[in-house]
């Protein structure tokens, strides 16, 4: 008797035939989390509509809320834009009104990181009346000196670049959900608590010229400020520069956009430039004396001065003309130095 040989049948599926399954896994996992956020935000709404706020006492919620010294002194911020003083609520702030607002979503989420930068989404919803703001935008794994950039690498820095980066935009993103004339008596309740907790007491002052020793401020640059000296400081000044400070930590400003530079180190770059020597200072000269107008050629004036700066594409070439500067009358020298410190500074990156 012959044996007869069997073939078991082959099953001929397609080269990707092997990968479904686990994409299909994968795609079950994905739906799975759509559906469960899809259901929690839902639910979110469901609440809202069934318990919704009281605005009345919400809002007395957040005002006494800025009755806090130690939430008012960070809850306001000041920056220099055109020439004046710009107020306006932190996002410190601005958290503390979403929290007491209720019925309100808000956060940073970062979408993904590819080739060396992050897409971040800020977000603010007010649930109850289904008020969004959304902003997506791009952060560089880079950090910016004055002395040029540099690539970041480590994960802890990257996340603390992100979070700094997203809180501006989370800022703005909440004070478009929560009504506006509630966020200015926010405003003024803390200024008023910054007032009435004003500490000019020695211990104070210490504190405060501490704060700004993290920014290379030094006392006698606050004193230039204040134009008194740190004993005689009004409570007024004391809550000005608290506002300041908080500019400087959030990155809304920076030290030059408030205080004229020292005395000591100005002088120092001033001797650098009228020498011709190569410079990349961080500092501003203070203007130099001004010399009888034959020094400075036939007819030279701060436009030509000007150009020259804007034109140049060394050191040795900026030197040359910022060297012109100090035969200009000291009114017309400042602008100029500013434009120069501000050239110095890009051909250093």
């Amino acid at each position: 008797m012959n044996a007869v040989a069997t073939v078991a049948p082959q099953n001929h599926l397609s080269p990707f035939g092997s990968q479904l399954p686990e994409r299909a896994a994968q795609n079950a996992v994905a739906e799975a989390g759509q559906q469960r956020e899809i259901a929690e935000v839902q639910a979110a709404m469901v609440i809202a509509k069934r318990f919704p706020r009281d605005q009345i006492a919400a809002t007395d919620r957040i005002l006494q809320a800025c009755t806090r010294p130690t939430l008012a002194e960070g809850a306001l911020y000041s920056y220099s834009r055109g020439g004046q003083e710009i107020t306006g609520p932190s996002i410190r702030l601005a958290e503390v009104a979403a929290q007491c607002w209720g019925n309100t979503s808000f956060g940073i989420r970062e979408l993904e990181q590819r080739n060396g930068a992050s897409t971040v989404e800020a977000f603010a919803w007010d649930m109850e009346t289904n008020t969004r703001q959304v902003k997506v935008f791009q952060v560089e794994h880079k950090r910016h000196t004055k002395k040029g950039s540099y690539k970041l690498e480590d994960p802890r820095d990257i996340y603390e670049l992100v979070a700094n980066q997203g809180a501006r935009r989370l800022r703005s993103c909440i004070l478009g959900v929560v009504p506006g004339d509630v966020i200015e008596a926010a405003v003024k309740q803390c200024e008023e608590t910054l007032h009435a907790s004003a500490d000019t007491s020695p211990e104070g002052l210490k504190k405060l010229v501490a704060a700004f020793e993290k920014f290379d401020v030094t006392r006698e640059q606050i004193e230039g400020r204040i134009q008194c000296r740190l004993e005689a400081i009004r409570p007024a000044q004391v809550v000005q520069l608290k506002k300041v400070y908080a500019s400087l930590r959030d990155g809304m400003s920076a030290p030059g956009d408030w205080f004229e530079a020292s005395e000591t180190a100005a002088s120092d770059v001033t001797e650098q430039i009228v020498s011709g020597k190569k410079t990349k200072a961080k500092v501003a000269p203070a203007p130099a004396p001004a010399e009888p107008d034959d020094a400075a050629g036939p007819g030279i004036t701060a436009q030509e001065i000007h150009d020259a700066l804007t034109a140049a594409k060394d050191d040795d070439a900026l030197n040359a003309a910022a060297d012109l500067i100090r035969i200009l009358p000291e009114a017309e020298q400042k602008p100029l130095l500013a434009l120069w410190q501000k050239r110095a500074d890009e051909l250093a990156g």
